[in-house]
């Protein structure tokens, strides 16, 4: 599980939706009291983030003509920051570019056309 935390509009299919998905993930691993802070740790999650990303990818679904119908919990969202805020997030943006470009071709292309 990851948050990109890149331009919505780079992200492929894939990676949007599983983006989005993830977000979710990480609701429900919460939910589950299962320890984010790993991935906090990794770079890979930004607590303090999440509800805006959501927003983020949700606005971003229907300009390509994809439906969503799953909200996020804010509530929960609010706990994750509030428990997990204090910790240091390096979500690296130009990290997850780099990482994207290698990954996926069409994230690759993607990214040539919103940096050009």
């Amino acid at each position: 599980m990851r948050m990109w935390k890149v331009p919505t509009r780079v992200l492929c299919r894939q990676h949007l939706l599983g983006e989005h998905v993830e977000m979710h993930m990480f609701v429900g691993s919460y939910k589950k009291n299962i320890n984010l802070k790993g991935y906090i740790d990794k770079g890979l999650l930004d607590p303090n983030y999440m509800s805006q990303r959501h927003s983020e990818l949700i606005t971003e679904m229907p300009l390509r003509g994809y439906n969503h119908k799953s909200p996020i919990d804010e509530n929960i969202c609010e706990l994750i920051s509030k428990d997990y805020g204090h910790h240091t997030s390096l979500v690296d943006e130009g990290e997850n570019i780099r990482e994207l470009i290698k990954r996926c071709n069409e994230c690759e292309k993607r990214i040539e056309e919103f940096y050009e």
